[in-house]
């Protein structure tokens, strides 16, 4: 069955961290890095494969793993804007962030 997510682009704040998401399917989706801070290159992009699914109408959860070893998982509130996003990256450090995320 075919995410609403898919096909659409996001721009996802958490204050750190700024990044655009695009759901190619409900299989991949591509990253790329607008305002990095001091946790990445402002510009990166990548395709990762990801796992979708739905809370309830407009709530997502989306988890994928990253080239570098890092993972991330979202739940991504659309019917409020909201993100919650937890990432362990591969030194072993944890973030939890929450922010905003609104379509473009």
């Amino acid at each position: 069955m075919k995410s609403k997510l898919t096909g659409n682009r996001y721009k996802m704040d958490v204050g750190v961290l700024k990044t655009e998401l695009y759901f190619e399917s409900d299989e991949a989706m591509v990253f790329t890095v607008l305002e990095g801070g001091e946790l990445t290159k402002n510009g990166y992009s990548e395709r990762v494969e990801t796992v979708i699914a739905e809370i309830r109408p407009q709530v997502y959860m989306v988890a994928w793993k990253e080239i570098s070893g890092a993972t991330v998982t979202h739940v991504e509130d659309h019917e409020n804007g909201i993100i919650y996003s937890n990432a362990t990256l591969p030194d072993g450090s944890f973030y939890t962030l929450k922010g905003s995320i609104q379509q473009i």
